[in-house]
């Protein structure tokens, strides 16, 4: 619904604060113009001495905020579209929102294919609704990244696939914003027997031959929880996931030998489920799609190896809606949290990780060596993803039921709970559930550190 946006928080001593502006403050126009959402807002704002008009209640005032070109307002507002979401018309079969339980808050239910929440926090888009218009402005704003979900380059299968004839046709787009130069990154969501083994051969192929100038290209395998009702679907099997890797890392080679640089990178549930190692660091080719979770698990041991003083190579650069949504913290997802609990525990106990099926897999090779580094001993807490079930492994899926569940059953000694701060939006997991209702069912503090090593490390020395 189009909307105008509310602010959310105003930063003490900015251009905001110094004119009145206030938490609530309605932002109509910036400079005379409406923006159509906070990508057009931002170049608005970004002027010298920007005029706002601004509706508190039912009035409104025109306000001048004094400041050089560029320099942040210190507004925080409570959306980025400002008009109308682009919602998708595709119906893909794979869909992981059809595979939500009923409940659940509103927001998880909306489908989007709007380039622009591509740009802004790396949703994939199909490019099914996209026009000329849309390409007009990508290329005149340089609108990149953008990230687009390819699946299949069969223009039958791809349609079937998203359930949509324009599937079969809408990959046009994908080399016209190629040809102006536009950075995209690509995925492949790959379903057994539907577009993987030779159907996967000859995306992979077309894909190096038609659209080389992609700056990666992700396979990740679909997620099935036990609400999916489509019977053709299925989880991969081990031989599977083997098998599918063999094509990938084929075409990896294709690939470096006529651009110069791999393109295709499998993640890192592929590589658990088949029980294969990840890759080394120079594979991932600086982990561009790292929060799609590939490279994941390989970030997390380089980061020790750095560490322990002994690990050089660089870390990946991670960015994401989950870090921009209006429910973050004034501080950011990074601040320190700590929820009270009903016992006080036991502070001589191990700090126990709260993490997912995968999650252990990745951190049981490595945990003597993070106990090594936060100089306490440490425990693995694997909670059972009992909510949506299936194939359901990653951490980020984890929701407060379960959580609170495995917690007020966890026998073992615990001095406190590190619970991965990717679980949670502001203070809430997927099911609403609150952080405080987590907390009480605990036998220590639960604490929320960051999804990474120096995140555990620093949380268990708290």
């Amino acid at each position: 619904m189009s909307a105008v946006p509310r602010v959310l928080e105003v930063v003490p001593g900015s251009p905001a604060a110094r004119a009145g502006l206030r938490v609530d403050d309605e932002v109509v126009a910036v400079n005379d113009v409406r923006p159509l959402d906070v990508i057009e807002y931002q170049q608005l704002i970004d002027d010298p001495d920007p005029e706002l008009l601004v509706r508190r209640g039912a009035a409104e005032r025109r306000v001048v905020l004094d400041k050089p070109a560029g320099m942040p307002v210190g507004l925080r507002l409570d959306r980025s579209i400002f008009d109308r979401v682009q919602t998708c018309d595709n119906h893909c079969e794979f869909c992981f929102i059809y595979q939500l339980p009923p409940g659940m808050r509103r927001s998880l239910y909306l489908k989007d294919d709007d380039y622009r929440l591509s740009f802004l926090y790396g949703n994939f888009t199909t490019l099914t609704r996209f026009t000329e218009l849309d390409l007009a402005r990508v290329v005149e704003e340089r609108l990149g990244p953008l990230y687009v979900s390819i699946h299949a380059t069969d223009p039958e299968v791809r349609a079937r696939m998203l359930r949509n004839p324009r599937g079969a046709t809408s990959l046009r787009w994908l080399r016209a914003l190629l040809d102006h130069g536009i950075e995209i990154h690509g995925q492949i969501v790959l379903c057994p027997g539907v577009n993987d083994g030779p159907v996967l051969e000859r995306t992979l192929a077309e894909t190096l031959l038609r659209y080389e100038g992609l700056a990666s290209v992700g396979i990740v395998p679909l997620g099935l929880s036990r609400y999916n009702r489509e019977p053709r679907l299925r989880v991969h099997t081990p031989d599977d996931a083997r098998r599918d890797l063999e094509i990938v890392h084929f075409w990896q080679e294709r690939a470096l030998e006529r651009l110069g640089r791999r393109l295709f990178h499998a993640s890192d549930e592929l590589y658990l489920v088949a029980g294969l190692p990840v890759p080394a660091s120079e594979t991932y080719e600086g982990f561009p799609q790292h929060e799609n979770g590939i490279g994941m698990v390989r970030a997390l041991y380089d980061e020790i190896d750095r560490m322990e003083g002994r690990g050089h190579a660089p870390p990946a650069v991670t960015t994401g809606e989950w870090r921009s949504v209006p429910a973050a913290p004034a501080l950011g997802y990074r601040a320190p949290r700590t929820a009270g609990s009903a016992a006080p525990g036991d502070r001589r106990g191990p700090a126990v990780i709260v993490t997912g099926r995968y999650g252990r897999s990745a951190l049981e090779p490595v945990l003597d060596r993070l106990e090594a580094l936060a100089g306490v001993p440490l425990r693995l807490l694997e909670v059972e993803n009992r909510f949506f079930g299936g194939n359901t492994g990653v951490v980020g899926l984890l929701v407060g039921r379960d959580v609170r569940d495995a917690l007020a059953t966890d026998g073992g000694p615990a001095g406190r709970y590190l619970l991965p701060d990717v679980v949670l939006s502001g203070d809430r997991f997927l099911d609403d559930v609150e952080l405080a209702d987590v907390a009480a069912a605990a036998r220590a503090p639960v604490v929320v550190v960051p999804t990474s090593a120096v995140g555990i490390v620093d949380g268990a020395r708290r």
